[in-house]
């Protein structure tokens, strides 16, 4: 791969910003080749999977290229606000390519790191033989290496049930060490590998997990951790994304975590509760010395006054009912410039600030209950598919009247409680495109509260389109021949 991958770096990042001075005093130097001299107690397996997570939380949480708030500013879910700086405008008008906002975007480089992180561990757990926390370090490390490969497979590649030829295109390169295999990092990392398909990555995706799932410990291993119920989550996902619709309802019966109440749900986007939320990256562990304010990629403030980037599209935000708790949590109004907007209030700040700063809410047991709703209709299961939505729908409206759709209402209302549920999490473009949609946005309203302003310059996205893949980064491109040779379609 490129230049990104040197294993020192993963080790250095972890011990620079986890370890305490006495730890970092007491280490001896050593080189790329000898890892093993630091990974030689569960203690200091620990400090490198923490480097692993912080990885993750900086290509999720970083302004310019967020996973968690890119997928919405491309889709129909935001508007871009005239009177912001207009960050980020590339994605939203759809005109990204490879040189787009950096080099290597953090979602590529970034993710690889976590992988070499957990390769890192993998291939040394050895180390560690006999302990009670070795297969549960090993666990979390196989579960963060498939979660990264997964969000590079469905940012740079196709979906499984996105077309019918799929599985054929090409995905990411797994990087992937096995147990006790010393020295196979560095030699990836030296190497030019070639992308693999679709069907390889979920493949190598899945068998990570299920390994990792019955390795795992069960009960919580911090706060901005993996866990069992965390793997079975992302498996959920994996499963409804690949296909796999009778495994999506397994795995999502083996998660054991409660759906956030109407009460809890508001106290969820300040950071007073984690109810309801299954897979989370923290700043109170991942951010300390290098602070990503998750929510500016949305709005600032500034003098008082709201500096919206994006607001709710007007059509999405009048689709929610008022009766719906959700409403409140999703919006606020904003004012910059005299001007009112429809604000996105989901990752404002912790309670009593505005600064963005706040964790990253990665998978919710409202995901879950959704992810096994879709399953269900279609394996044609209607009636337990209305039961699992309507079990969401009960804490989110009030008053609260059971639904009765069937049929293509059935799942029209599966996907539409999807949407409002999964708002500004990072899930709409990727819901349209493996369900092989296009993007449409409203051509006509405006940004302004009332729908009046300034439209959207491009309204549509037709399903299929290039774009639904993202372009290799051109850093990568001119640092591995292979890869160049392997550039998405239409760029």
């Amino acid at each position: 791969m490129n230049n990104k991958f040197y294993i020192i770096g993963i080790l250095f990042l972890s011990l620079g910003f986890f370890a305490c001075d006495d730890e970092l005093n007491d280490l001896e130097p050593f080189t790329e080749a000898e890892p093993s001299a630091f990974l030689t107690t569960p203690q200091n397996f620990e400090i490198v999977m923490n480097g692993v997570y912080r990885q993750l939380w900086l290509y999720y949480s970083d302004p310019g290229s967020g996973l968690q708030g890119i997928p919405d500013i491309i889709s129909d879910n935001v508007i871009l606000a005239q009177t912001g700086r207009r960050s980020n405008a590339d994605y939203y008008d759809l005109r990204y390519v490879a040189s787009t906002l950096r080099a290597i975007p953090l979602y590529w480089s970034e993710a690889y790191e976590a992988i070499n992180g957990a390769n890192l561990i993998i291939e040394n757990i050895s180390n560690i033989d006999g302990t009670t926390e070795q297969d549960n370090i090993l666990g979390q490390a196989l579960a963060a290496r498939a979660w990264a490969h997964f969000d590079l497979a469905r940012i740079y590649g196709q979906i499984p049930t996105q077309s019918a030829g799929a599985n054929g295109t090409l995905g990411a390169v797994y990087l992937k060490a096995e147990d006790g295999d010393t020295g196979s990092t560095i030699e990836d990392a030296l190497a030019e590998p070639a992308r693999e398909t679709i069907a390889s990555n979920y493949e190598e995706i899945i068998e990570d997990l299920e390994r990792a799932s019955t390795l795992i410990s069960e009960d919580s291993n911090g706060e901005g951790t993996l866990n069992k119920n965390g793997v079975e989550a992302l498996l959920s996902r994996v499963y409804l994304y690949n296909g796999e619709y009778q495994k999506v309802i397994d795995a999502a019966n083996k998660v054991t975590a409660s759906l956030a109440t109407a009460e809890e749900l508001p106290d969820v986007y300040i950071d007073n509760t984690n109810a309801g939320v299954v897979i989370e990256l923290s700043i109170n562990t991942s951010s300390q010395s290098r602070g990503n304010n998750v929510g500016v990629l949305y709005s600032q403030s500034s003098r008082g006054e709201t500096v919206s980037e994006y607001v709710m599209d007007f059509d999405f935000f009048n689709s929610i009912d008022a009766t719906d708790v959700r409403k409140s949590v999703l919006q606020f109004v904003g004012i910059n410039d005299d001007i009112e907007y429809n604000a996105i209030k989901k990752f404002l700040g912790e309670e009593g600030q505005t600064n963005g700063l706040v964790d990253v809410k990665v998978l919710r047991m409202a995901e879950v209950i959704l992810n096994k709703a879709e399953a269900q209709f279609e394996l044609g299961l209607e009636a337990d598919a209305l039961a699992s939505l309507n079990e969401l729908r009960e804490v989110r409206y009030s008053p609260y009247v059971a639904g009765t759709e069937t049929g293509v209402a059935l799942e029209d209302a599966i996907q539409f409680e999807r949407r409002v549920e999964l708002a500004y999490e990072g899930h709409r473009f990727f819901d349209l495109k493996r369900r092989g949609e296009g993007i449409n946005r409203n051509a006509t309203n405006g940004d302004i509260i009332d729908g009046t302003g300034t439209p959207p310059t491009e309204a549509t996205l037709p399903a299929g389109n290039f774009r639904f893949q993202f372009p290799i980064p051109i850093g990568e491109i001119n640092a591995n021949s292979t890869i160049a040779k392997q550039q998405n379609p239409g760029y």
